[in-house]
């Protein structure tokens, strides 16, 4: 039996108890196959999702995402990192997918490790591991990540991505804080990086972005972690061909970017959301004044896509592997994570087109189902994100409004007028909104109107058999 390396005692109910696979634990799924897909469109808000409507479908149009069984909604809770568990009102994705995995309340930044304490919180997919389901993350972004991460890791902060992110002494970005990774280092009894931990794990399948994070030395040995990773059993593949090629039956690893992989669509010419300019004048008086405006413009294909291995491809190996691996059945994340990383960087194209590759995984979880009735499907948002639908001024007008727009021709040839305001910065921020969680059939009875984050675990956890 599959046991994580586990540098705490684990926390509340979901102890080590729990590991032990007992017949009266596990009644629900003793005499059928039953998988769980979770998609995670990181960063998206309703909003998101009729930008992308809008231009993916059209006004009068409908998603996948519209024609689901059922429709919820999802309440995140994050609190401070302190024994006070005081509230936070907007999470980032660290803590937001813990809750998810781990059905724990956490702070921002944190891998499945509780807040205050910094314990190791058990996961979801361990616990489905420990009980003889077969396991997998997919992801667009690094595997390092935070999302996929919080399902297959523990540490303190998610930017203990690799052995060299960790070391005071590495040559890391500014923004990486390695002091806080001091307690997860092998040298001080913890279970290493991020990447470390994904290559001497036992995940099924792992497959996305962030081919930099294997390349490092392990801590305290002579062998990269790609190496380390072979030599534990997974099979390498890097490309679309070798991943609907590869026939192996053990571990699968799949790296197909250096970082986070690219977004299918972007602005004309690499353009984003850009500031209007008002005159002097309506600086004085808005009705004396003027503002000129972004000029609209297309989506088009990012150059930097062509030949990516798209996140449809990657899950439907996914579910090819995982559903012929284990007798019990099979635990699957799957995030389009570029919905939120295109809105950091003010990319209106970039979340739409990662927006349809998500409905693209969402098509063949439901062909899977379709054949496959006990699996559940859920599909939701780790938090809100930047992105505002407005209106879009008529020629004259003098509409200012102090972020940047994004001006977008959509297919039915009108334009629609995208805000990001959340910050001055080079980045824009989260927002503190309600998310959407829809789910297939086998939701009905099992998925109330509203839930908060934690309690999507229990729902996975129940359906799974994972807990009385």
């Amino acid at each position: 039996m599959f046991i994580p390396a586990i540098k705490h005692t684990l926390q509340g109910a979901l102890s080590v108890a729990l590991l032990m696979v007992s017949s009266a634990s596990f009644v629900q799924a003793a005499d059928e196959k039953r998988n769980v897909i979770l998609i995670i469109g990181d960063g998206m808000d309703d909003q998101q999702i009729t930008i992308a409507r809008n231009y993916l479908k059209g006004a009068n149009g409908r998603l996948l995402l519209d024609a689901m069984a059922l429709r919820s909604t999802s309440h995140i809770l994050t609190v401070e990192d302190a024994v006070s568990s005081s509230p936070v009102y907007v999470a980032d994705s660290a803590n937001s997918a813990t809750s998810m995995a781990t059905g724990q309340i956490t702070s921002i930044g944190r891998i499945a490790t509780s807040a205050g304490e910094d314990k190791d919180i058990i996961t979801i997919a361990e616990l489905a591991k420990a009980a003889g389901f077969s396991t997998g993350v997919v992801s667009s972004a690094s595997v390092t990540d935070a999302t996929p991460a919080s399902f297959i890791a523990h540490v303190i902060s998610r930017d203990c991505e690799n052995p060299t992110r960790m070391s005071v002494a590495g040559d890391n970005p500014s923004w990486v804080n390695a002091e806080l990774c001091k307690t997860d280092r092998v040298d001080n009894g913890g279970a290493g990086s991020i990447a470390q931990q994904i290559a001497l794990g036992s995940t099924d399948v792992v497959l996305g972005g962030g081919m930099k994070h294997f390349q490092p030395r392990g801590a305290d040995s002579d062998k990269t972690l790609l190496k380390m990773a072979q030599d534990n059993g997974y099979q390498l593949v890097t490309n679309a061909a070798e991943l609907m090629s590869n026939k192996s039956s053990g571990k699968l690893l799949g790296l197909f970017s250096e970082h986070t992989m690219p977004t299918r669509l972007r602005g004309e010419d690499g353009r984003i959301a850009e500031r209007p300019l008002p005159s002097l004048l309506y600086n004085i008086s808005s009705d004396l004044g003027s503002v000129v405006l972004p000029e609209s413009m297309r989506c088009e294909e990012n150059p930097d896509y062509a030949g990516m291995t798209s996140i449809k491809q990657m899950t439907d190996a996914a579910i090819k592997h995982l559903s012929t691996k284990a007798d019990r059945g099979f635990f699957l994340m799957v995030e389009s994570a570029s919905i939120d990383k295109a809105s950091h960087k003010r990319n209106a194209c970039g979340s739409i087109g990662e927006l349809a590759q998500l409905e693209e995984a969402l098509a063949s979880a439901q062909k899977f189902a379709a054949d496959h009735p006990n699996t559940l499907i859920l599909v939701t948002a780790d938090h809100g994100q930047a992105a505002q639908l407005i209106p879009n001024p008529k020629a004259g007008q003098a509409f200012y409004t102090p972020g940047h727009i994004a001006r977008i021709t959509t297919p039915e040839g009108q334009i629609m007028a995208i805000n990001y305001a959340t910050t001055e910065a080079h980045s824009e921020k989260h927002t503190g909104t309600n998310v959407p969680l829809f789910a297939n059939i086998e939701g009905q009875g099992r998925v109330p109107s509203m839930v908060t984050q934690p309690e999507i675990f229990n729902i996975m956890s129940a359906y799974l058999g994972l807990i009385p």
